[in-house]
């Protein structure tokens, strides 16, 4: 039986990460023993399955489960808010551990609450000498505040076995994030192993060497650098992120970011000749014909995608396409004429092409029951109206797709890419991008903005919604799980935090009172956590002397410079004629 010690003296609240909706702390402890008994509903077992297994390896304990007389207990409870969940820890009658949960979701985040409430040691692998099993007494009410909680990353720049990416679930999953969206395909590399298609893999999966720093340099590292998962790996992948309630959305980027494609299928290229795969950044003039047989293989490509994901929704891209090799083509502009996509001038316009192509695998993917998602340039008259838009160049963008009746996630580069540097400093290693420090992230308001644009139905169309956000990590200049590390914390907690708990201040701004909260609680509380897990993120005072990359030139931008040329839509994407951001 648990040991319930009671009084005033006891263990306050730990500080969560993210903050839960209420919390009420009370005084004591409950110590679960070796042979503690756990029961949960069945729609449940999932989640309490994933608590048991840390609980045991973290501090050396048999959990056994049982289906009655438990000790710790989730329950479904249908009055919660979707993902919603209330946990009594020693209080009151019942057992002594108790999680009410509206549903699988809510059950997830009780266990991840569960999980920070035992302190660091809950974070570690196996047990230390003397580690106990230990609750503080106290009652939380939580739900989340966006349905699509999620983080981008790119596994296409630099590869990351599937161990790091295991990892990195844990990581989400810790954080109450719920989607994984893994960047699968780019012109540096291509990470699926297709069974119709092998020279994908065979050819498009490594290239000859890696650029340093910014593509400016044109300096290369001479190192070749890929690989590829299986379709069991993927899988594997999938199955693990489900039993830790995150969705792993699948991303396949076209009709541009395809020059790796192009490398193993150079039949499909809008410019004839050798192809390679790139080894450098920035944005590729190199794309795909938008042909019948390019329609085709994509087709195929998702076939498999869709048996090996499980999840709602597979992204295509849509980002970053350059249309000057389709106007080179007469037969290109032929094309689209022929298929009524005109300009005002009654001429074939190819830029249409980009709709036209990505709704034809949006209609693929609906006909296997998914949904697609796109980068926000895709957005146009031309793509389906169930297709998700994520708006990555700003607001603006964003609230014109919700107006034109298309659900929206958030990922505006000007707040939330987390490859942007984190300071000014020289020691910042490879600064790229705006300054986005961990106190700019908080300040990040995914809310107001877009759902008070929506506003009532236009031309007989009713808004989309505001699915929720997503933080984005780019791989680029980050070669390694210690790169991702640096990058993503601790500003990804602060992400989640944005992302998950409702009631947060509205004035968040670095140095307010709400923002020096949040950084207090997650130096004192949350980095432990961190440290415990094997987190080498990057300290508040700055990166350390390993963490530097010195003489790696990057390309830092100016925000307001930038937006007060183009207001909150950015510099970011391809425009015929400029220079691309990117990298």
């Amino acid at each position: 039986m648990p040991d319930t010690a009671a009084g005033p003296a006891g263990p306050a609240l730990p500080g969560l990460v993210p903050a839960p909706e209420t919390v009420r702390a009370g005084g004591g402890e409950v110590v679960l023993p070796d042979g503690a008994r756990l029961a949960a509903s069945p729609a449940l077992a999932p989640a309490a399955r994933a608590w048991r297994r840390g609980a045991e390896a973290a501090f050396g304990v048999d959990v056994v489960p049982v289906e009655a007389g438990a000790d710790v207990v989730f329950t479904l409870d249908g009055a919660l808010p979707p993902g919603g969940y209330r946990l009594r820890v020693g209080a009151g009658e019942g057992p002594p551990v108790e999680a009410a949960c509206a549903d699988l979701a809510g059950a997830h985040a009780a266990a991840q609450t569960l999980r920070q409430l035992a302190g660091p040691a809950a974070f570690r692998r196996a047990a230390a000498p003397g580690a106990r099993l230990v609750l503080p007494v106290g009652q939380i009410t939580d739900a989340p505040r966006l349905e699509w909680r999620g983080v981008l990353l790119d596994v296409a720049r630099h590869f990351l076995p599937k161990a790091d990416v295991l990892r990195f679930v844990d990581l989400a999953a810790a954080h109450h994030l719920n989607v994984l969206q893994l960047h699968l395909t780019d012109d540096q590399g291509w990470r699926l192993q297709v069974d119709a298609y092998p020279r994908l893999a065979e050819v498009g999966s490594w290239r000859a060497e890696s650029t340093v720093g910014t593509w400016r340099t044109g300096r290369g590292d001479g190192r070749p650098h890929g690989g590829s998962y299986s379709r069991a790996d993927v899988r594997e992948i999938v199955a693990y992120a489900r039993e830790r309630g995150v969705t792993v959305v699948p991303e396949i980027d076209v009709p541009g970011h395809v020059q790796a494609v192009l490398t193993a299928h150079p039949e499909l290229a809008a410019r004839p000749g050798d192809h390679a795969v790139r080894t450098t950044w920035g944005i590729s003039e190199d794309v795909l014909d938008p042909s019948p047989a390019a329609v085709e293989l994509f087709a195929r490509v998702l076939d498999q995608v869709c048996e090996d994901f499980d999840a709602p929704f597979v992204a295509i891209g849509g980002d970053e396409v350059p249309t000057t090799a389709w106007r080179e083509r007469p037969d290109v502009v032929a094309r689209a004429a022929a298929l009524g996509l005109v300009g005002p001038d009654g001429a074939g316009d190819v830029a249409r092409l980009h709709g036209w192509f990505l709704a034809r695998l949006a209609e693929h993917l609906r006909s296997r029951g998914r949904r697609a998602v796109v980068w926000d340039e895709a957005f146009g008259p031309d793509l389906p109206r169930d297709v998700v838009v994520t708006a990555w160049r700003g607001t603006a963008v964003a609230r014109r797709a919700l107006a034109a009746g298309h659900d929206v996630v958030l990922a505006p580069e000007q707040h939330v890419y987390l490859d942007h540097r984190q300071g000014e400093g020289p020691d910042e290693p490879v600064p790229v991008g705006f300054l986005r420090t961990l106190e700019d992230v908080y300040a990040f308001e995914p809310v107001a903005e877009p759902e008070d644009a929506a506003g009532a139905s236009r031309d007989g169309v009713a808004p989309g919604r505001l699915l929720g956000a997503q933080a984005q990590v780019w791989t680029e200049h980050l070669d390694s799980a210690r790169r991702v590390d640096y990058a993503a914390f601790p500003r990804l907690a602060a992400f989640a935090e944005v992302a998950w708990t409702r009631g947060l201040p509205a004035d968040r701004a670095p140095g307010s009172p709400a923002s020096r909260a949040f950084v207090e609680r997650l130096r004192t509380a949350h980095l432990p956590r961190l440290d415990a897990a094997g987190v080498e993120y990057r300290p508040l005072a700055g990166p350390h002397p390993w963490q530097t990359r010195p003489g790696v030139r990057g390309h830092p931008r100016d925000l307001a410079a930038e937006l007060a040329v183009a207001g909150d839509v950015g510099l970011g994407g391809w425009v015929e004629g400029r220079e691309g951001a990117e990298g």
